[in-house]
C-alpha cells in the first residue's frame, strides 16, 4: 500500500490525534513502519459510504420540512404529546453528518500528508451506528411515510441543476488525494481500479444533464401565471387553525380561497374543525376532563362554545412564526373560540373570499343529514354560491339538486369518460406530475395541490403551471413575485459545458501536480534510504 513520506510533524500530530486517537508524531510513525493496509482502506471505504448515505439523508430531511407539520400531528394523535420534531429531526442529522465529514477530511488530509489511516475502533463503531441509525430512518420513511419518496423526485427537478454542479465540484476535489494515493501505492492493479472508477463516475457526472429535467428550464416569456393562493386552515402560521382570526390574517395574505373542515355538532350546527377529537386545538381537558375523548360531533353546540380554541397555539407554538407574532395578535389568539360555518361564510363573504370545506367525518351513520344541515346553513348565509366550493363525494348528487350554484372540486384525476364539463382537482402535490399539469391546464381543467409549504416548491409548481396552491405558509409565498430560478436552456446548456470543462482541467492540472510532487519525493527518500543503510553497516560492524 502507500507509502509515508515525510510530512511537518506538528500538521501530522494535529490529524492523527483525532483520527487515530494517538499523540504520535510523524517521526514515531514513521519509526514504528506503519503504513496504510488494505484493512485500513476498507474502513476509509465505509468512511466514504457513511458520508455520502449521511448527505442523502441530510437532503431527505430539508425536503420532508414541507410535510413535517403533518408528522407533528400525527405524533400527538397517537401519544398526545406536541413537539416540534422537525428541530429533533435537523439537530440529529446535522450531528451524523458532522462528524462523518470531519472524519472523511481528517482520513484526505493524512492521505495528502503521507500518513497511515489507522482509524480507531471508536470511530468504527461510531460509523457503524451512524450507518445503522440512516438506514433505520429511511426504512421508517419508507413503511410510514411512502408519499415522501414522491417528495424527492419532485425536488430534483428543483434542485438538480445545482446538485449536478455541486456533486461535479466535490468530486473534482477529490482528484488531489486520489492522485497522491495513486502515485505512492506500489499496488499496479490497484491503481487501475481505482482510475477505472473514478472516470466512469466523473463521465456519468459529465452526461448527467442529459437526463435532468425541470419545467422551470425555459425561456421567461413561457412562465405560466403565478397559482393563486388557498389558505390550508386560514393562516395557520399566523393564528390559530380554522378560527375566524385565521380566516382574516388569510385574507391579508391575499388568498383567493378559505380551505377548511365541517363538523355538525349534537344538536345540528355546523361547525369547523379538523381534528375528530378536540384535544389538541382546544381545552377540552380541562372544562370536560371525562368527554375529552369523545368525537366532536358528541358536543352540542353550547358545550363547544366555552372551549377555548386559541390559546394552545401561544403554547405549543406550533410553527416558530408564533414566536413573532405582535403583542396584539397574541392577545386576539387568546380569544378565539370555535367558530360555526354560518360565521365563516359571513365572514367569507364580507372579505369576498371563496371556502372550500371538507365535512367530516364521511363514515359517521348520521352523514346525509349532515349534507343537509350543511346545505341548509350555506343556503341560508346569503352568500353567493359560487363562491362555495365543495369537497365532500358523499351524496354529492343531492347536493347539485338543492344548490346547483355550488362549485364542486373533486379529490381525483379525471376520468377516461369524464362527464364534469368544468373539472376541478383537488390532490396532494406529489400525485401529478409536471406533464400532467401542464396537460391539465391546455384541457382548461383547474388544478389545485396541497400542501405546499417551501418556496422551492412552489417554484417548481409554478414552472409547471398549476392554478392554485393549497399552504399554510401564506404569508411566505404571498412574497414571491417570481419562481426561485429560472433557466432558458440555451443558458443551463453553457453552464453545462463551462462546468464541465473546467472540473476537467483541474483534474489533470491535479494529477500533473502531484506526479511532479512524488517525482521530487524521491530523489530525497533515496539518499535517505542510502544514509541510513550505511548507519546500520557501521553499527553493525
Amino acid at each position: 500500500m502507500a507509502d509515508p513520506p515525510g510530512c511537518c510533524s506538528a500538521c501530522a500530530t494535529c490529524l492523527l490525534c483525532p483520527y487515530s486517537c494517538q499523540w504520535i508524531t510523524a517521526k514515531k510513525e514513521k519509526r514504528k513502519g506503519l503504513r496504510t493496509t488494505k484493512y485500513d482502506c476498507s474502513w476509509f471505504i465505509f468512511l466514504f459510504c457513511v458520508f455520502l448515505f449521511t448527505l442523502v439523508w441530510l437532503y431527505f430531511a430539508i425536503i420532508i420540512l414541507n410535510d413535517f407539520h403533518n408528522f407533528n400531528e400525527f405524533i400527538f394523535r397517537q401519544r398526545k404529546l406536541w413537539l416540534d420534531w422537525s428541530l429533533v429531526l435537523l439537530i440529529a442529522t446535522a450531528v451524523l453528518i458532522s462528524y462523518s465529514s470531519v472524519l472523511l477530511v481528517l482520513a484526505l488530509c493524512l492521505q495528502l500528508c503521507g500518513q497511515p489511516l489507522k482509524l480507531h475502533w471508536v470511530h468504527k463503531v461510531l460509523l457503524i451506528l451512524t450507518a445503522l441509525v440512516v438506514a433505520a430512518a429511511f426504512t421508517g420513511l419508507g413503511v410510514k411515510w411512502a408519499e415522501e419518496w414522491k417528495s424527492a423526485r419532485i425536488s430534483l427537478q428543483a434542485t438538480g441543476p445545482f446538485l449536478h454542479i455541486g456533486t461535479v465540484g466535490g468530486m473534482t476535489l477529490l482528484a488531489w488525494p486520489l492522485a497522491s494515493f495513486i502515485y505512492r501505492t506500489r499496488s499496479a492493479g490497484l491503481k487501475v481500479f481505482l482510475l477505472l472508477v473514478y472516470c466512469a463516475a466523473m463521465i456519468a457526472l459529465y452526461l448527467a444533464p442529459l437526463g435532468i429535467t425541470s419545467p422551470c428550464i425555459m425561456e421567461e416569456n413561457q412562465l405560466p401565471p403565478k397559482p393563486a393562493l388557498v389558505g390550508h386552515r386560514g393562516a395557520p402560521m399566523l393564528a390559530p387553525e380554522n378560527t375566524l382570526m385565521s380566516l382574516h390574517k388569510a385574507v391579508e395574505c391575499d388568498v383567493q380561497v378559505f380551505e377548511t373542515d365541517v363538523m355538525v355538532s349534537a344538536d345540528g350546527v355546523p361547525f369547523l374543525m379538523h381534528d375528530e377529537e378536540l384535544t389538541r386545538t382546544t381545552n377540552v381537558q380541562a372544562v370536560f376532563p371525562e368527554r375529552a375523548a369523545l368525537n366532536s360531533t358528541a358536543f352540542n353546540w353550547t358545550d363547544l362554545q366555552q372551549l377555548d380554541a386559541g390559546s394552545w397555539f401561544l403554547e405549543r407554538r406550533p410553527f416558530p412564526t408564533v414566536q413573532s407574532l405582535s403583542p396584539g395578535d397574541r392577545k386576539e389568539a387568546a380569544k378565539q373560540r370555535i367558530p360555526s360555518l354560518g360565521q365563516a361564510l359571513e365572514a367569507a363573504k364580507q372579505s369576498n373570499i371563496s371556502i372550500m370545506f371538507d365535512l367530516r367525518p364521511e363514515n359517521h351513520s348520521d352523514y346525509q343529514n349532515f349534507v343537509n344541515v350543511t346545505l341548509g346553513v350555506i343556503l341560508q348565509s346569503g352568500i353567493p354560491l359560487q363562491q362555495v366550493l365543495w369537497l365532500p363525494d358523499g351524496f354529492r348528487e343531492d347536493v347539485k339538486q338543492q344548490a346547483p350554484g355550488v362549485q364542486h372540486i373533486y379529490g381525483r384525476k379525471r376520468l377516461e369518460n369524464e362527464k364534469e364539463p368544468e373539472l376541478h382537482v383537488n390532490l396532494p402535490y406529489q400525485d401529478m406530475s409536471s406533464e400532467e399539469i401542464r396537460q391539465y391546464r391546455q384541457d382548461n381543467i383547474s388544478v389545485n395541490l396541497y400542501v405546499v409549504n417551501q418556496p422551492w416548491l412552489f417554484s417548481v409548481l409554478w414552472c409547471s403551471g398549476v392554478s392554485s396552491v393549497t399552504t399554510n405558509a401564506c404569508q411566505v409565498l404571498k412574497e414571491m413575485k417570481h419562481p426561485i430560478w429560472l433557466l432558458p436552456s440555451s443558458t443551463y446548456f453553457m453552464i453545462w459545458i463551462v462546468v464541465d470543462c473546467v472540473s476537467f482541467l483541474i483534474i489533470i492540472w491535479a494529477f500533473v501536480l502531484m506526479k511532479k510532487c512524488s517525482h521530487r519525493r524521491r530523489p530525497a527518500e533515496s539518499e535517505t534510504d542510502v544514509l541510513l543503510t550505511k548507519i546500520n553497516s557501521l553499527m553493525q560492524e
